[in-house]
């Protein structure tokens, strides 16, 4: 249970796991995929309890106790070097114009999930036949399935960005990231904050090189949750 008067954050330890304050809610999410492998929509499959306001994430993917830090850091051979820049998301993104809206984008912090891409077309070529309001619905809502926040639109090109309403959380991807969501602030080991977000993936597999956000390595390193799928809630 969250506790109002702590507000939800997260901080990054030297070499060990994240720390988190203010009781945010764990839960567990899968991605929905179609008969040709294509993501389409995000699953929530249960609940993971904390037995305190604060607890320990475990980020080196070696823990018997995931999502939660058993130690396993202090004896497993990984690099927890951070590298993620601190600079602003408006700084890093590109932007592609369209009709009716403008499409933003941030390569640097993709996690690879697939929403972007189907077997047809992506949000990059989508994004030029949005004077089409059914291509436009569509990239729109690719988009808000992002979870790394990589990608973003807004209505008018030097408007606020459009984002989806999703309540603090964080939530455990299969076999995948930490998918924080409603703007939970971070803060590197070195004490530098990230750009606080209403959205963004931190690696949980170890195997990142854009620590502490997630860089899909998780995926060539076989990183394997035991709990993944469907969960008690």
């Amino acid at each position: 249970m969250s506790d109002p008067s702590q507000p939800a954050s997260i901080t990054v330890t030297p070499q060990g796991p994240y720390v988190v304050k203010g009781g945010p809610p764990i839960r567990r999410k899968r991605i929905v995929s179609t008969e040709r492998d294509e993501p389409v929509a995000w699953e929530l499959t249960g609940t993971v309890a904390a037995s305190e306001e604060e607890y320990s994430l475990c980020r080196c993917g070696g823990s018997s106790n995931k999502p939660f830090c058993d130690g396993t850091h202090e004896k497993r051979d990984w690099d927890g070097t951070e590298t993620a820049a601190v600079t602003e998301y408006d700084v890093r993104a590109t932007s592609y114009p369209g009709t009716g809206m403008t499409m933003r984008d941030d390569r640097s912090i993709c996690e690879h999930a697939g929403f972007c891409t189907n077997k047809i077309s992506n949000v990059w070529k989508m994004s030029k036949l949005t004077a089409d309001t059914a291509v436009r619905s569509q990239v729109m809502g690719m988009i808000d399935r992002c979870p790394s926040g990589a990608l973003t639109y807004r209505a008018d090109a030097g408007g606020p960005d459009l984002e989806p309403d999703l309540p603090v959380a964080i939530n455990v991807v299969d076999d995948g990231p930490l998918f924080v969501t409603g703007g939970v602030p971070v803060t590197r080991a070195d004490g530098a904050p990230l750009e606080t977000r209403n959205r963004m993936t931190l690696c949980r597999c170890g195997a990142s090189k854009n620590k502490p956000l997630c860089d899909g390595s998780h995926a060539d390193a076989g990183f394997h949750d035991p709990l993944s799928g469907p969960a008690t809630g």
